[in-house]
């Protein structure tokens, strides 16, 4: 059997991002999930209040508690919130991440524009978890917060990319959804060369949660055996679909349909 994740994120009690987003992700898409709590958030679609970090030691408990019984096919990293939750992550993940591919979401803030991680987090991640992914999947915001570029143009995305990859990242998926423009143009930067994904930008505030859900079903697709093209793209196909047929709840920027794939079956 394949298809186990190992989630190591914040918590968002709205449902919308972090750890919910993933479960829900992860098992629409076939996969089983299982959860390393970094932070408990208070949330909704609206902003964040406040952010509560978990112990490091009990983060440090969780990944091993998981990955000691149920082990994992792919892992996925989302919010970490500071220099030394990333070194306890990395120092934990090192001796796997060559057998156990590794997705990385680098949460720096959250899309309300609240900041979900501490001073020198950003470095931290660069230098220590960047070399263990098998892919990272910044927007351009995060792409620019860690390569220190300004990313306006499709070319600067692609630098972006190259500049993660020589950092020690596998490939570096730079999405393009804060670009101006009728289309959302992300970039799967690879040592094969570039390849791009267009899909028409859907008029909604219904977007809280997106970096989460793509990495999660990135990673979703990984633990089940696919090729890291098939896995991006499926995914991609994935988040469009959930931002196209969103709830439509809350009062700020709502959350996706996770569920969309089990709603259309069963009509």
């Amino acid at each position: 059997m394949q298809g186990r994740v190992l989630i190591i994120a914040g918590s968002d009690p709205s449902g919308g991002a972090g750890i919910q987003a993933d479960i829900k992700t992860v098992t629409a898409l076939g996969g089983y999930a299982a959860t390393a709590i970094t932070a408990l958030t208070i949330q909704n679609t609206t902003g964040v209040s406040a952010v509560h970090p978990v112990d490091p030691g009990v983060i440090g408990a969780q990944i091993k508690a998981v990955l000691d019984d149920i082990g994992a096919d792919a892992i996925k990293i989302g919010m970490l919130g500071s220099a030394d939750v990333v070194d306890l992550v990395a120092g934990m993940l090192a001796p796997i991440a060559s057998d156990v591919p590794v997705v990385l979401d680098p949460v720096l803030v959250a899309t309300s524009g609240d900041p979900l991680a501490g001073e020198g987090a950003a470095a931290a991640i660069l230098n220590k978890l960047v070399p263990l992914a098998a892919i990272i999947t910044p927007n351009t915001d995060e792409a620019g917060a860690l390569t220190g570029a300004s990313i306006t143009s499709r070319s600067a995305m692609v630098a972006a990319g190259e500049a993660l990859r020589a950092a020690g990242a596998e490939a570096a998926l730079v999405k393009g959804g804060h670009m101006p423009g009728d289309e959302v143009a992300d970039v799967l930067v690879r040592a094969e060369g570039s390849l791009w994904f267009e899909n028409p930008r859907i008029a909604t505030t219904s977007t809280h949660g997106t970096g989460c859900t793509l990495a999660s079903a990135v990673a979703a697709g990984l633990a089940l055996g696919r090729p890291r093209e098939d896995a991006v793209t499926n995914a991609i196909r994935y988040v469009h679909e959930a931002i196209a047929t969103a709830p439509g709840f809350g009062k700020g920027n709502g959350p996706l349909n996770h569920a969309h794939m089990v709603s259309s079956a069963r009509r």
